[in-house]
């Protein structure tokens, strides 16, 4: 089974929609998805995600199934440094990297910061909605693998956000989300791609085999949107 998770094109978070780029980025999505030719679709309830895949996927005329807990991720915590609530994924690196248990997929909600939050609660429902997606199409989670009941070559894109994206990597790939909420960003339209591996009878894992790909931006001439990221250099007059 082959899984491709879609982030959405440059978002206008006020409205809850695409930038005048968002919406260039997700047309230029279009002759990807049309030679992709996958076999299901799903997509987060909010709007700048559903912008991407109905434009995305116009040419196909095909219309997405809405999930819930594809939206973007909802866990808040108190971030160390200036004292208010925020995502979890905008700390400074200096606080989180601090704490050792942060790297460990079985430990990284010890800390009291996500104790007193809701961010384990808000992950286990992405988990558990994942689990709940992937046993439909045949694979059934058991420990840190899962079960090939019914193995397939299908094509299931999900169209959806980073912070959430990162959430389900951390699940599939049995490592904390921590590092990769923080050291790897999917810009927008970045698809990244992953495969189920049964090397025996039963036993499916998965491997990643791209991650953030943005090659229908680069193949048009089109410069990645910058959200997401933060200054490259301090004294640049870009997002600290």
């Amino acid at each position: 089974m082959e899984l491709v998770i879609i982030r959405h094109g440059d978002p206008d978070y006020e409205h809850d929609s695409l930038t005048e780029k968002g919406f260039r980025e997700a047309t230029l999505l279009q002759p990807r998805m049309e030679r992709m030719q996958a076999d299901y679709y799903y997509v987060s309830p909010l709007g700048r995600a559903q912008a991407t895949a109905k434009t995305a996927l116009k040419t196909l005329g095909i219309q997405p199934i809405t999930l819930d807990w594809m939206q973007e991720f909802r866990g808040r915590c108190i971030r160390p440094d200036v004292g208010t609530s925020t995502i979890c994924w905008d700390w400074m690196p200096e606080d989180w990297m601090a704490e050792p248990r942060f790297y460990d997929k079985d430990r990284w909600e010890e800390p009291q910061i996500y104790v007193d939050s809701n961010v384990p609660s808000e992950y286990h429902y992405v988990c558990k909605g994942l689990d709940e997606l992937l046993a439909k199409h045949g694979y059934e989670r058991s420990g840190d693998f899962y079960h090939a009941v019914k193995p397939n070559h299908d094509r299931v894109v999900l169209f959806c956000h980073f912070g959430v994206e990162s959430a389900m990597l951390s699940h599939l790939l049995n490592i904390s989300p921590m590092p990769l909420w923080h050291g790897t960003v999917a810009l927008p339209t970045a698809v990244t791609v992953l495969k189920t591996e049964e090397r025996r009878e039963g036993k499916a894992s998965w491997r990643m085999l791209c991650f953030g790909d943005l090659a229908h931006l680069y193949a048009a001439g089109e410069e990645p949107s910058f959200s997401a990221r933060f200054c490259e250099c301090f004294t640049d007059d870009t997002r600290h």
